[in-house]
């Protein structure tokens, strides 16, 4: 009875469709392309920092906390800013240069001053806090990284190795969109006294949709893996 059976189930197995070897290539290389766009999008929020505009017109980062003050300059060489409204000892950059006040005056700036002393921001525990949430997605971008390079390793190699690197490849993208996700979320409640949906920036924006590709590219890696993996023998059937 158990040799008739597996006579049946061998005869009666339909024939695979052999799979397209371009739209697997194609798949791929569409991966490593979003966790490529990811990990620029990552870096890039990262190394600004500037995540959440505060109601006191100040900017609270990741490595930083900055205020905007107003200073005036004029048009003849060798004249620096005058501050107005504020102490620019520590300024970093000039971010607006606004229209001229009268045609050969001065002109007005907003410079940015920036100081690692959290403790102006009037909450506590922010410098634990906030250097938590740099060490996520600092190291959610190096794990990006090396996935970026083994899924793109995998593709010139050949056999178990290639299998390999992009399963590991895969398991470091969705480790990078946990770290993602925690640092997002570690920041958010820790400045949640400040949040609005208006005030956040265009970097914290870049952040979130980082994770959101990290978390797309490692779940599509995993399921173009598992489609690939041959079944097992239908020879070894249980008996009847």
């Amino acid at each position: 009875m158990t040799a008739i059976s597996v006579k049946v189930k061998r005869g009666s197995s339909p024939q695979r469709k052999p799979r397209s070897h371009l739209l697997e290539v194609l798949v791929r290389s569409l991966i490593i392309l979003c966790t490529a766009l990811s990990v620029v999008l990552s870096s890039i929020a990262v190394c600004d920092g500037h995540w959440l505009h505060v109601s006191r017109g100040g900017i609270l980062g990741l490595w930083s906390f900055c205020t905007m003050e107003t200073g005036v300059t004029n048009d003849e060489p060798g004249k620096s800013a005058t501050p107005v409204g504020g102490n620019a000892r520590t300024a970093a950059r000039d971010l607006i240069d606004q229209d001229q006040v009268a045609l050969g005056g001065p002109r007005a700036l907003v410079l940015l001053n920036c100081t690692t002393l959290l403790a102006q921001t009037g909450t506590t525990g922010l410098k634990w806090g906030l250097g938590l949430c740099r060490f996520a997605v600092s190291l959610a971008v190096v794990a990006a990284i090396f996935s970026l390079e083994l899924h793109v390793v995998s593709q010139v190699s050949e056999g178990r190795d290639a299998s390999r690197r992009w399963v590991l490849g895969s398991v470091l993208v969705l480790v990078a969109a946990f770290m993602s996700v925690t640092g997002v979320v570690m920041f958010v409640a820790l400045v949640w006294e400040y949040v609005s949906l208006m005030g956040f920036t265009l970097t914290f924006w870049c952040q979130l949709a980082a994770a959101f590709f990290f978390f797309l590219s490692g779940m599509a890696a995993r399921h173009i893996h598992h489609m690939n993996v041959p079944a097992p023998p239908s020879g070894l059937l249980g008996k009847c």
